[in-house]
């Protein structure tokens, strides 16, 4: 009888052990999570800042196109690695939150940055403000971003891209802000966008269709598509930017046609 009841006690410590050991390994495995600003950082290509090429001196089309594509993907490919360590950060922050319900200073000051780019305003603090963050802070194919900007560029040649890398039709509306359409209608005040270079044309495009109301059914289908295991592609993805131009079903035709017949000349591979 002692000796049985001997051995329920030391099974009983054993367990008791265990759980203490478990949550003193949880808290420090939380605790080791590193989330910082720099690690956010991805380092700026060289070639970002130099002249747009001349595109109109290929009179060869599929060279013009390869051309185009070579100019623009390698920025696009940045912005998604950027994109991709700040979703990493945003699942970690959520752990954190859901074990430690507190960041330290480090950790409050990427949070605080995520929220202020992709725009998710909150109250209290909740899961809801993570999952919000996770379905806007995703990548973006980067078949969608180089056929939008062949689109609305015309394959690099506007004028747009050629003096402000604006590569994707994007306006501001502070005076002064970028060039003054010609076509402008009476009473607007909006100006096509003006970029330092073309890292900033490509952010400033892809964090719009990323946080924008406009871009919604976009990240909702990506969402889907991520929730539901499958591949999140260029073409699911195009039929979410009926608000992208007004030219609306139209300019979503005009982009599922693109992807068909310049995948060819992307350098995306299989």
């Amino acid at each position: 009888m002692l000796k049985n009841s001997l051995s329920i006690l030391i099974a009983f410590l054993a367990v008791i052990t265990f759980i203490v050991v478990t949550q003193q390994n949880h808290s420090y495995q939380t605790k080791q999570v590193k989330v910082s600003l720099t690690a956010l950082k991805v380092p700026p290509l060289a070639s970002d800042k130099n002249p747009v090429p001349d595109f109109n001196k290929y009179e060869d089309v599929a060279i013009k196109k390869e051309k185009f594509f070579a100019y623009l993907l390698p920025e696009v490919k940045r912005q998604n690695q950027i994109i991709t360590a700040e979703r990493h950060a945003v699942s970690a922050l959520f752990s954190l939150y859901k074990t430690d319900g507190a960041f330290n200073k480090q950790q409050q000051a990427v949070f605080d940055y995520l929220v202020k780019k992709y725009t998710v305003e909150y109250e209290t603090l909740d899961t809801a403000v993570f999952e919000e963050l996770l379905i806007k802070v995703d990548t973006v194919p980067e078949a969608l971003v180089l056929v939008q900007g062949a689109i609305e560029s015309g394959w690099g040649t506007s004028r747009f891209a050629k003096k402000g890398y604006n590569f994707f039709g994007l306006w501001c509306f502070k005076e002064g802000c970028g060039f003054v359409p010609k076509q402008r209608n009476d009473g607007a005040a909006h100006e096509v966008a003006k970029f330092k270079d073309l890292s900033h044309g490509v952010m400033t495009y892809m964090r719009n269709i990323n946080r924008l109301y406009a871009y919604e059914d976009l990240r909702a289908l990506r969402a889907a598509k991520r929730n539901e295991g499958k591949a999140i592609t260029a073409e699911v993805l195009s039929t979410g930017l009926l608000s992208y131009s007004e030219r609306g079903q139209e300019y979503i035709d005009e982009l599922l046609n693109m992807l068909r017949v310049n995948k060819q000349y992307m350098g995306l591979g299989s």
